[in-house]
């Protein structure tokens, strides 16, 4: 019964670890991203959806990248999360470092209707 404990923990740490090196591995390439990407907005409805403004769905999708900011205190990663209407790399970043990783399809889903 402690080797399953012991197997599980494992792999939970090695997947934690993986997803912090991919954070990582997204902020090495910030640099190189193309600045107009990571222009600040401050209005409520990022300029990059297309689609129907619907409030609720903005805020919970810009409320993955506020909480991917608190985890890791960078302006820029929240600036990418919700650049190209949150169809980023880092936006999917996020959703797996705060284990919202599940909550993929869901998130597609609204990103649709918010329009890219």
């Amino acid at each position: 019964m402690d080797s399953g404990r012991q197997s599980h923990s494992s792999c939970s740490i090695r997947t934690l670890l993986g997803l912090t090196t991919l954070l990582v591995v997204l902020l090495a390439i910030l640099p190189y991203y193309p600045t107009s990407a990571m222009s600040a907005l401050s209005s409520d409805h990022h300029s990059s959806c297309k689609g129907l403004y619907d409030k609720s769905i903005f805020y919970r999708l810009n409320r993955i990248c506020h909480d991917c900011f608190s985890l890791y205190r960078s302006p820029e990663l929240h600036t990418l999360c919700r650049s190209e209407c949150f169809t980023t790399p880092f936006f999917k970043a996020c959703l797996k470092v705060l284990l919202m990783g599940d909550q993929d399809p869901d998130s597609s889903e609204m990103i649709d209707k918010i329009g890219r």
